[in-house]
């Protein structure tokens, strides 16, 4: 018999939160801790979103997507969820780049990257200050008509490898190009450039598990394998219930997690919204996937350090259609030493790169495996380039794509990281909209990423804080 993952559930919650990516953990902990009855859906059999992990026969533990983030989570993990969180955070040792243009290791902090930009790349300080300042001193209520490019070409001109020692990172992390508004790179940029790039010491799932015991010292009702199939609206534009596995389960607020698009489009409706605002949500774009290479070595196999994030790449310039292309010539690759997982001696790598999923999409299922095992060999053919006997050592590879990532966390398109920029409006203004629901994800580019995410599910959650607290004053009165 099927286990039934909704046995027992209440009929009715002060909050539903759908989906358990970072921004949904976080506001559901932050509404738990106000003493909200919170409960939380999520539709695959593990939490985290794309914050997650998976394992394989032999013993390895794969994270998904590129361990690195600013040191801002360190207090956001500590003021949010708990000290023990907080400090397993660790720094990485050397970001590395290898390319046509340049050769270099950094720690990825202001002052190493200052140094790299006078002495390597002959860039006036004064040049460089002012940039890190313009950059540090962004927010969203700036001018956003200046794109990333108009603001590098205002600072180093005709310097496209300047360009790409400062593009290349964040758009491995987010998924931002230069025709994007300046400040969504900006301020992304300013977050990693204050102490550096970051990891959770012992891997994703000891980060997760850890979160999902929090949520549940603080009364959480967590159900897995739970589709939400729709978020019911009232006459007079209220939340009511949510219903997921054939239960209508009754409400009075409910924080989205899922994809932007499809909490309005699809779990509640276009006609329960006026034409501007589903007009303004069809317009807002969907950002690109990616595709991963997952590849382990055998018990007792090892490499020497090459670096902890290694940007490889064979094409000159920074082009994002030659990153999103099928016909890969540039990767990232995450290297997970036994000091990354202290309890496991196993040494792992993991390849990213941006990609289309109209690349993918379509292809007949003989097609795709076989695309994805080229992708498999390319990618270990690149590696050779570090780990000359990789092929040799390693025990496991597999690969992911944007169709893999569409399936397991049913974004459209399988967008690794949400939507463009013009998603922050539709995102903040829907409980204008639909009284009673808000929305928390990747959106904007600023909010993708693991410390965003987490941010902008405290911001929303607060905001659902000050509409229950209004709704409960005006019933007692």
């Amino acid at each position: 018999m099927a286990k039934d993952f909704l046995k027992d559930v209440k009929d009715h919650y002060d909050v539903i939160v759908i989906g358990s990516g970072l921004a949904g953990l976080t506001g559901a902990n932050v509404l738990a801790k106000q003493g909200y009855s919170v409960l939380l859906l999520e539709h695959h059999y593990q939490l985290g979103g794309l914050a997650t992990w998976f394992k394989r026969r032999g013993g390895h533990i794969f994270d998904i997507s590129l361990h690195g983030f600013p040191n801002g989570m360190v207090k956001s993990c500590r003021k949010y969820w708990t000290k023990e969180i907080a400090d397993s955070i660790v720094q990485l040792k050397g970001v590395r780049f290898e390319n046509p243009q340049f050769s270099l290791e950094t720690t990825f902090d202001r002052e190493d990257f200052t140094n790299i930009m006078i002495e390597k790349f002959k860039i006036p300080s004064e040049t460089v200050k002012a940039f890190f300042d313009t950059a540090r001193s962004m927010n969203f209520y700036d001018d956003q008509q200046m794109t990333t490019r108009e603001l590098f070409e205002k600072f180093f001109p005709g310097r496209s490898d300047v360009v790409r020692l400062l593009m290349e990172p964040i758009t491995y992390a987010n998924g931002s190009t230069l025709e994007d508004p300046a400040i969504t790179y900006g301020i992304v940029f300013s977050n990693f450039m204050s102490k550096g790039v970051f990891t959770f010491q012992g891997g994703t799932d000891k980060l997760v598990l850890q979160m999902k015991d929090e949520l549940e010292r603080n009364g959480v009702d967590i159900r897995i394998r739970s589709l939400v199939e729709k978020i019911e609206v009232s006459p007079d534009k209220r939340v009511t219930a949510v219903h997921v596995g054939g239960k209508r389960i009754t409400c009075d607020a409910v924080l989205s997690n899922s994809n932007l698009k499809n909490t309005i489009l699809k779990l509640v409706g276009e006609e329960h919204f006026d034409p501007a605002y589903v007009a303004e949500t069809n317009a807002v774009r969907l950002n690109n996937s990616s595709c991963q290479v997952y590849i382990a070595l055998k018990e007792g196999e090892k490499f020497d350090y090459i670096g902890d994030l290694l940007f490889h790449s064979e094409h000159s310039g920074f082009d994002i259609k030659s990153m999103l292309s099928k016909d890969i010539s540039s990767r990232t690759f995450s290297l997970y030493y036994p000091e990354t997982r202290p309890e496991n001696d196993r040494y792992l790598i993991v390849s990213s790169t941006n990609a289309n999923y109209e690349d993918w999409a379509n292809l007949s299922e003989e097609q795709y495996e076989a695309d994805k095992k080229q992708l498999c060999e390319t990618t270990l053919d690149c590696l050779e380039k570090y780990i000359p006997d990789v092929r040799q050592k390693m025990d496991w590879v597999e690969a992911s794509t944007p169709r893999t990532f569409q399936h397991y966390t049913h974004h459209p398109a399988g967008a690794s990281f949400g939507t463009k920029f013009e998603g922050l409006k539709v995102s903040q203004t829907l409980p204008e909209q639909i009284k009673g629901l808000y929305h928390a994800g990747s959106v904007g580019i600023i909010m993708s990423g693991w410390l965003g995410a987490m941010n902008y599910g405290v911001i929303v959650s607060n905001e659902l804080d000050k509409y229950l607290a209004a709704n409960r004053t005006s019933a007692a009165v």
